[in-house]
């Protein structure tokens, strides 16, 4: 059930990516910017009806784990997540996961949900409208309020089954999102951590319906893909770098969707 057109996603997602980047602070180092962009671009090449978004990668200089994807295609991924994994493969995962989420329309998917039975907690109601002709109209705070659009765990699996998918046909180890996911939930400890989880609600049967997705794409690759020089020096760089500054109480309201 969708009340919007793609074309309408790519609109609210671009404003939003405005309002939202009034509160964050992107990294602008260029190695990190071009490394996080290039693979970006590569996991979107896998993805299903990916060309009907314009597909952008940012990294904000926040510590705590998280990674979000407004609709229509832009992608922000926290320092935290990338210095949290341990590889490529993992980092991959987050990101196909989040990649999925666009592809898959969840955001205006839960918007539409909220225009038809007035919940979300008020974050759609005078956001959207309800009417698809309104998209080009709406109000300023959206950045604030889209990242109150918290998938169901239906929608998190499906971004699940669709990242291994996305990893497993470019050659990554297909398990390492479930991986990462799942070392995340054992050292559920700290705001970084449970950051992630208030906002990526966790899916039931996480890792066996990932282990029975890998099933039905076929073989595993005999070498898959796990890590690279690059990914290794990208996160030496971002541990190195200074840490961010407190969060003002106007960027505290935006995490992760």
């Amino acid at each position: 059930m969708n009340n919007y057109s793609p074309a309408d996603d790519i609109k609210l997602g671009q404003q939003a990516a405005k309002e939202a980047e009034k509160s964050l602070t992107l990294i602008n180092d260029r190695e990190v910017t071009t490394y996080v962009a290039a693979l970006g671009q590569k996991l979107v090449s896998k993805a299903p009806n990916s060309n009907n978004f314009p597909f952008t990668f940012k990294v904000v200089n926040e510590k705590e784990i998280n990674a979000f994807a407004l609709p229509g295609g832009p992608v922000y991924v926290n320092r935290g997540a990338i210095e949290a994994a341990d590889n490529e493969a993992q980092i991959a995962g987050v990101m196909g996961h989040e990649i999925a989420h666009v592809v898959l329309r969840h955001g205006t998917n839960q918007a539409s949900k909220g225009d038809l039975l007035g919940s979300l907690a008020g974050a759609v109601g005078g956001l959207f409208g309800g009417r698809t002709g309104q998209v080009a109209a709406a109000g300023g705070g959206l950045a604030a309020n889209i990242t109150l659009l918290r998938y169901s765990r239906d929608a998190e699996s499906q971004a699940d089954l669709m990242g291994t998918q996305i990893l497993y046909d470019l050659g990554y180890a297909p398990r390492a999102m479930a991986e990462f996911f799942d070392k995340l939930a054992k050292e559920h400890k700290g705001s970084s951590v449970e950051q992630w989880f208030s906002n990526h609600p966790i899916p039931e049967n996480r890792v066996a319906k990932v282990n029975a997705e890998i099933k039905k794409l076929g073989p595993e690759p005999t070498d898959p893909k796990i890590d690279t020089p690059e990914f290794q020096r990208i996160k030496k760089a971002l541990l190195a770098m200074p840490a961010p500054k407190p969060k003002s109480k106007a960027s505290a309201n935006t995490g992760g969707d």
